[in-house]
C-alpha cells in the first residue's frame, strides 16, 4: 500500500515558541505554512510569451527586477534576469508556463514578520536598507540574515514582511529573529 506524504514543518520539532510579551506585541512571528513555490526562468528567446502568459494566467504583469507583484493568492517575485519565484498560498500548477519550473515548495520555509517592530528586528539581522523611503511595499532583497541566504519582501506599509530561506535553515533563523525580538515584544507561533 502506497504512504501518502504529508508536508510537515521544518520548525515544530526544533524550536518552542517564546513565553508571550508582556503588554502588547512590538510585532508577531509566523510561520507560512502551505506554500506552494516554483522557481520560474524564461526560456531563451521566449521572455515575452512568458509575460503574456503570465498575464493571461494570472492578470499580473511579471516585475522587472527585484519586486513583488500579486493578485489573489498568486505572486511572482523578481529573483534575477529573466527568473522569478513564483508564490501561492493556494494550491497552484505553475509547471504549464512557458518556463523552466521547478517546484520549491518542499525545499523552502517562510515567516511573515508584522507590526510596528518588525522593521527594526529584520535590520538587526540583515544589511539591507528597510528604511520606508529605500524598501517598500512591494520590494525584494535577495541577500542573508545571520550569514543564511533569504529572499526578503515587504507587503504592505504596517509594516509587514515574508521571509522565504533553504528550509534546513528555518529552525536557526527562527531562533536568530526571536532572539534579535526578545526585546521588542516578539510574538512568535507556529503553524498548526
Amino acid at each position: 500500500m502506497a504512504e501518502t506524504l504529508v508536508a510537515r514543518s521544518a520548525l515544530r520539532a526544533h524550536v518552542a515558541p517564546p513565553a508571550a510579551p508582556a503588554g502588547a506585541p512590538g510585532f508577531t512571528l509566523r510561520e507560512v505554512p502551505d506554500l506552494t513555490l516554483a522557481s520560474v526562468a524564461a526560456l531563451k528567446g521566449r521572455e515575452a510569451e512568458l509575460a503574456e502568459a503570465v498575464r493571461a494566467a494570472y492578470g499580473l504583469d511579471l516585475p522587472q527586477g527585484p519586486k513583488r507583484v500579486a493578485s489573489g493568492p498568486v505572486a511572482f517575485v523578481g529573483a534575477g534576469p529573466g527568473k522569478w519565484l513564483a508564490v501561492s498560498s493556494a494550491a497552484t500548477d505553475f509547471s504549464a508556463l512557458p518556463a523552466a519550473v521547478a517546484d520549491q515548495s518542499d525545499g523552502r520555509s517562510a515567516f511573515r514578520l508584522a507590526g510596528p517592530k518588525a522593521r527594526e528586528t529584520l535590520a538587526t539581522l540583515i544589511q539591507v536598507d528597510l528604511h520606508p523611503r529605500a524598501f517598500g511595499a512591494g520590494d525584494v532583497a535577495l541577500t542573508h540574515a545571520a550569514s543564511i541566504a533569504v529572499t526578503l519582501w515587504q507587503l504592505d506599509d504596517e509594516p509587514s514582511y515574508e521571509i522565504l530561506m533553504f528550509r534546513t535553515y528555518a529552525a536557526t533563523l527562527w531562533r536568530w529573529i526571536v532572539e534579535a525580538g526578545r526585546s521588542r515584544g516578539v510574538e512568535a507561533r507556529l503553524a498548526g
